[in-house]
């Protein structure tokens, strides 16, 4: 059984905030965001293959990543890093390709909680409320909970 992911995104507000808690310790879960191939291995919906083009998470750093779905429909994402806290804090900035300019601005915070668990809490800010339904409406949804059901199978 896994841990279930907490959605929430107010009607009329540009921002959307994902928590998650897993039963491993922060350091490993920030690890499994660090290292380019364990976030290939985990993230985005079920069956979807992602190709990691460019993953440099450090303060000032880039990324670009495709999923490739079952059809061989591409969905490219790319943001820059701003601001890495190593086991602490990302600060990004995330780009779909399906949805040019609509670019948010995100937290994620690594909590450490008791017995060695730990807890994700991203936090999402976009320039327009349709921007972020957008994003909603695309996806976003299945491919957290699901890409979080599979980062807990690589964690120890």
């Amino acid at each position: 059984m896994t841990n279930p992911v907490s959605i929430t995104a107010p009607e009329g507000l540009p921002f959307v905030e994902i928590a998650r808690e897993f039963d491993a310790p922060v350091d490993a879960v920030f690890e499994a965001y660090r290292d380019p191939e364990l976030v290939r291995r985990w993230l985005g919906p079920d069956g979807y293959d992602t190709q990691i083009e460019e993953y440099t998470l450090e303060s000032g750093g880039r990324y670009r990543y495709v999923h490739v779905n079952p059809a061989g429909d591409r969905f490219g994402f790319r943001g820059v890093f701003h601001t890495v806290r190593p086991g602490e804090l990302i600060v990004q900035t995330f780009e779909w390709d399906g949805m040019p300019d609509a670019v948010s601005l995100e937290s994620v915070r690594f909590e450490a909680l008791p017995g060695g668990r730990s807890r994700v809490v991203g936090h999402s800010v976009f320039p327009r409320v349709d921007w972020r339904d957008g994003m909603i409406e695309n996806g976003m949804e299945r491919g957290v909970v699901e890409g979080y059901a599979r980062l807990d199978a690589l964690l120890p």
